[in-house]
């Protein structure tokens, strides 16, 4: 496999949880999920049967909330559909980038409280209390405050996924979005990896961005979510 391979972009959950991510791992069986308060996503082999089903209600508990994110497995009946989403993901098209971090900061342990507030009132995606052990969280602050950010979330090999871009309402306008995502596509470049990540097909402003910094479509997906019987 070379570190550009797109193949593992088809199961993105389940190659993180393999690899770069195992030490956040649940498993039972050959279903999969992360540790609490890091991330909900939930993966399952590409052809799942009854055991594997019954072996992820088992590691998630009854009457709790499974992620399958871009996963086209069907559960069985008893499992509640929760959400359906049509999106769409991207992967880095363009070349070098020579990334001016200037005003951008690393955020720590001590910003998670700024940082689950912002996500409250920004609402870019899925992020909890351990979500930043992810991978790098930058941010940009004015007066102090955190108005910005964004950071690392799957880590399937030779790829890293830019997720959580949010700008606060009273700070938009000004750039922050775009400086957050160069910064980190920086940052994956020079490890050697290539940066990619998923967009709501609905949210065509932030596509617009993307396809300008030099992602482009790789496929559509369909993200998908269940409660557990």
């Amino acid at each position: 496999m070379t570190v550009n391979d797109e193949a593992v972009l088809d199961d993105p959950v389940g190659e993180s949880l393999r690899g770069h991510h195992a030490h956040l791992a649940r498993r039972l069986g050959r279903a999969a999920t992360y540790a609490p308060e890091v991330a909900t996503f939930a993966t399952l082999a590409p052809d799942p049967g009854p055991r594997d089903w019954s072996d992820l209600a088992r590691l998630l508990g009854p009457d709790e909330f499974a992620d399958l994110f871009s996963h086209p497995a069907v559960p069985p009946p008893e499992w509640e559909p929760v959400f359906e989403l049509q999106g769409r993901q991207l992967v880095w098209g363009g070349g070098t980038v020579s990334s001016v971090d200037a005003g951008v900061v690393e955020l720590g342990a001590d910003s998670v409280p700024e940082m689950l507030d912002l996500v409250a009132r920004t609402r870019p995606g899925p992020f909890w209390s351990r979500t930043r052990e992810l991978g790098t969280y930058l941010g940009v602050r004015e007066n102090g405050a955190l108005v910005a950010m964004a950071g690392e979330r799957l880590r399937p090999p030779g790829w890293t996924e830019i997720s959580a871009v949010c700008t606060a309402p009273e700070a938009r306008g000004r750039g922050y979005a775009a400086r957050l995502v160069t910064a980190l596509v920086a940052r994956v470049l020079t490890r050697g990896e290539r940066p990619f990540l998923h967009v709501a097909e609905a949210n065509t402003g932030a596509i617009a961005l993307y396809e300008r910094l030099g992602f482009r479509l790789r496929k559509p997906v369909t993200f998908r979510g269940f409660r557990t019987p």
